[in-house]
Formats: C-alpha cells, sequence, structure tokens
C-alpha cells in the first residue's frame, strides 16, 4: 500500500502503523497475471483463508464488568494489517480486478468509510495477508472500537472478495450487538461462492441486517478517485469489467434471491 500513514479522522482515531517484521511474502504478482482471464473461483482456489472458517464463533460475545458488550476476538494470530488512507495503482488494478479466476491474488484489501449521523467519521483502508489474519478482523480491533454504540452511523466497506464464514460469523454478531450500525458491502469477487457453507454464511449476513452488493465499473470509478494514489490519472478499466460484474451479480442472485 502506497501510503501507510494513520487513518485520519474527524475525531483524531489512534490506528497504528503495521511493524515490519522479518518473514517470507509471497512474491509480487506480474503484469501478466494481471491479465489472466479464466473460470469462476472454485472451491480449492482460496484453501489458505478457508482453512480458518473451523474457528468461526457463534454469535454471541462476552460482557465486560460494567456490563458493556465486548468482541471477542477471532482465534487468529496476532494482527499483520497496513493501515493507510491509499492503496499504490498496481496493487488496486491487480487485486480489485474482478477477473472470474482469481489466481495469485494473495492479499486482502478492505477500503471502508464510516459515516455518523450527518457527519462524516472515518475513512480509510486496510491491507492484510490471505494467510494471516483478514482485513476485517483487522477492522473489528482497529477501527470499530472508535464508533459510539450510542450514535446512529453506516459503515461501508469496498472489499476484493466477499467475507469467508469466520468472518461473516463475527460480523453477524457486531450487527446483532450493535443496532445502532447499518453495513454495507461492495464486493469485487465473491469468495468459494459454490460452496454450501459460503452461501449459507452470506444468507445469514444477509438475514442479519447486512446489504452485499456487487461493484459496478462506477464503483471501481469511485475507488480509484478516493482510495488510490492515482497521480490525477484516470482509471482504465479492464475490458471485461462489465461483463465479470453482470457474472458475479447473477451468481449473487442466485444465493440472494
Amino acid at each position: 500500500m502506497a501510503d501507510k500513514a494513520e487513518v485520519k479522522t474527524a475525531g483524531q482515531v489512534p490506528v497504528k502503523k503495521k511493524e515490519k517484521k522479518a518473514e517470507k511474502k509471497t512474491d509480487k504478482p506480474t503484469e501478466k497475471d494481471m491479465e489472466k482471464d479464466g473460470k469462476p473461483e472454485q472451491p480449492g482456489a482460496a484453501a489458505g483463508a478457508a482453512e480458518q472458517n473451523g474457528n468461526a464463533e457463534k454469535p454471541g460475545g462476552a460482557e465486560a464488568e460494567n456490563g458493556e458488550f465486548q468482541l471477542e476476538p477471532l482465534d487468529l494470530p496476532p494482527l499483520e494489517v497496513i493501515v493507510g488512507e491509499r492503496i499504490d495503482p498496481f496493487s488496486f488494478k491487480f487485486q480489485f480486478r474482478n477477473v472470474e479466476y482469481s489466481s495469485g491474488r494473495s492479499k486482502n484489501f478492505l477500503c471502508f468509510m464510516v459515516d455518523f449521523q450527518d457527519t462524516r467519521g472515518m475513512r480509510g483502508c486496510l491491507e492484510a495477508e490471505n494467510m494471516g489474519p483478514h482485513a476485517e478482523e483487522a477492522f473489528f480491533q482497529k477501527v470499530l472500537p472508535e464508533c459510539d454504540p450510542k450514535v446512529q452511523y453506516l459503515v461501508t466497506w469496498y472489499v476484493c472478495s466477499s467475507p469467508c464464514t469466520a468472518c461473516a460469523a463475527k460480523l453477524i454478531e457486531v450487527l446483532q450487538a450493535r443496532k445502532n450500525m447499518r453495513l454495507v458491502i461492495y464486493c469485487s469477487r465473491i469468495y468459494m461462492f459454490e460452496e454450501p457453507e459460503i452461501q449459507e454464511s452470506m444468507k445469514a449476513l444477509a438475514a442479519a441486517g447486512c446489504k452485499l452488493r456487487m461493484m459496478k465499473p462506477a464503483d471501481f470509478e469511485y475507488l480509484w478517485d478516493a482510495y488510490v494514489v492515482n497521480e490525477g490519472e484516470t482509471l482504465a478499466l479492464w475490458e471485461d469489467c462489465q461483463d465479470n460484474y453482470e457474472y458475479y451479480e447473477t451468481r449473487l442472485a442466485e444465493i440472494l434471491p
């Protein structure tokens, strides 16, 4: 991510940057990888992320001594997340591209915006490795605690891929605990959409009040302007952007008729 500064908010949210650690990273995708088109995401395409599904918690949470609701963190390794305001253009074009076959996309990006009633609250980006804690978990731990539970607010996410079952379960828990929170998620792709457990988690998420949407070409252009270090350049959408949107929109309608 190009800008790794702290998320700037009206309330000066203390979101810290990732501490660098010596570790082996996945090779950076090439331009050739970006041009690959293929078949829809298959059940084994993102097996690394799916392995975490066994750690999903049931909706519930914990009660603090003062009686206020507190989120129980997912059973995941320590957060290895980059927090910033904007994404570098290469990462955006590769990771957010709504291809039908997402091979080589080893990162998880989440661009968020929180609006408190009539005022703009927080905006920023979260980046995480697929094999580690997901960007959704980073939002739960770093951003959500800064949202006043006594105030009505709207949370909007733009994500590369729809939530896995573990993150969906946590989102349901949050929505049940925070009746003052509304959530809209715009997805570039649907994660392992042929898996029955994924379909059920999406249905449960929608039933809990979350609005799931597929990203249209106009949404990619908005992200480019608002969340990418674009240096004043206009986004040149990939040729099959509209076709792939229609493809995923059909898949979503099949899951959430």
